[in-house]
């Protein structure tokens, strides 16, 4: 399912697998025909995401990158499909995490020894099968134009060591990976590279910010009056997080 939340933003729902599958979302303005991708999702799942967008008549080459909120598996599992269907796509990703894909050292994929061992039980994937070097290490500030929409990277840790928010201020949404959800809901902090302490530095940082569009990459979009909301689940979790 593709779903346009506005002009220049779409989303495309996850379908969970025997992971949970990222939602995916499309920037860019029409006119501009530069379109990126924020996360791509699980294995297998490069087909239908590149079919949904497809689907409203946007052609997968004019889709320039891939920017990943973070590297865990349901988010980056299906890149490797999506780089051989759109020959020169580029990959941006925070630089703490870019740093861990160049030497190849997955632990930032699989998050903890149990969940390979669940996913290599049910699915063949190749050694090595996430090795590559990013094209652009996002940092904390950077100002990105996206085919026309201009976002703002924002460094939220705590989730894994590279996660990322993407703000955009004219129209006040905010993609923010798997830091912060509707309804009350946050990561997981007990992955390889999270930090509950870092995790409530950063959810205090998404507190102060003037969002009203909450985009994450699972679970319910909320397209607007999000503010509250997230200040209320911050609240929430502040006294648990240390």
């Amino acid at each position: 399912m593709i779903e346009k939340v506005i002009e220049g933003v779409y989303w495309i729902a996850g379908k969970d697998k025997f992971l949970p599958d990222s939602h995916v979302y499309l920037i860019g303005l029409p006119e501009r025909k530069d379109y990126s991708l924020v996360d791509c999702g699980l294995m297998e799942m490069g087909s239908y995401k590149i079919g949904e967008i497809e689907s409203i008549g946007i052609r997968p080459e004019h889709i320039k990158r891939i920017i990943l909120t973070h590297t865990h598996l349901d988010h980056i599992g299906c890149l490797p499909e999506i780089m051989e269907a759109i020959p020169g796509i580029q990959v941006w990703v925070h630089e703490e995490e870019g740093r861990y894909l160049e030497r190849g050292d997955d632990r930032v994929i699989w998050g903890n020894k149990m969940f390979e061992s669940m996913i290599r039980s049910q699915i063949t994937i190749p050694e090595r099968y996430f090795d590559l070097k990013p094209h652009r290490k996002l940092i904390d500030g950077d100002i990105l134009d996206l085919g026309g929409v201009r976002v703002k990277v924002i460094h939220i840790p705590g989730h894994s060591i590279g996660s990322i928010g993407l703000l955009n201020e004219e129209h006040r949404f905010f993609i923010s990976g798997d830091t912060i959800y509707a309804d009350g809901a946050i990561g997981r902090y007990d992955l390889f590279s999270a930090d509950p302490s870092q995790l409530r530095r950063s959810l205090e940082l998404i507190a102060t910010l003037d969002i009203d569009c909450l985009l994450p990459c699972h679970n319910r979009v909320v397209k607007s009056g999000a503010g509250p909301m997230i200040k209320k689940t911050v609240e929430n979790w502040r006294s648990l997080l240390s």
